[in-house]
């Protein structure tokens, strides 16, 4: 048989490969998840001083509610508290999915890990019946077959 039609050497090509894939597609996922973390961790050490600023806008606006610049600064200040919340939380999802993807490609490498079962069955099931129909005699030495017998009136070929 060809290379193609040896089915235990395509599982082990498909298993390897499998593996390699996986390897690679965690190692992304491990890069995103760190790189959310890090984007989320950023966030937090901006907020801390917007915060106190927001403060500070809020007492000028209330001391002076009339002067139209520390009304404009205090909802300019708002929508960025409110954008860095919003990209807190993107990157939270971010990491989550990150997470969610690595627990399926754990349900693919159990897959992986079952092919390459039956990969191991198929050969001892192979060695056994090799070694079922194994004989003292070298085919090489064997004395051929006849492949007409007299007397046989069968057309077919023993």
């Amino acid at each position: 048989p060809t290379e193609e039609h040896k089915v235990v050497h395509q599982l082990d090509d498909v298993t390897r490969d499998s593996e390699v894939k996986a390897t690679q597609i965690f190692d992304q996922l491990d890069l995103i998840g760190a790189s959310a973390e890090k984007i989320a961790k950023m966030v937090k050490k901006i907020q801390e001083p917007l915060q106190k600023h927001q403060e500070i806008f809020d007492n000028l606006h209330a001391h002076f509610p009339h002067v139209e610049s520390f009304k404009t600064a205090l909802n300019e200040q708002q929508e960025i508290l409110n954008a860095l919340k919003s990209i807190e939380e993107e990157a939270t999802n971010c990491s989550d999915s990150s997470m969610q993807a690595m627990d399926i490609m754990q349900f693919q490498d159990i897959h992986r890990q079952k092919i390459e079962r039956v990969v191991n069955v198929m050969r001892a099931l192979s060695q056994y019946m090799n070694s079922l129909f194994e004989g003292k005699i070298d085919d090489s030495k064997r004395v051929s077959s006849a492949t007409f017998i007299t007397g046989d009136d069968d057309k077919d070929l023993a």
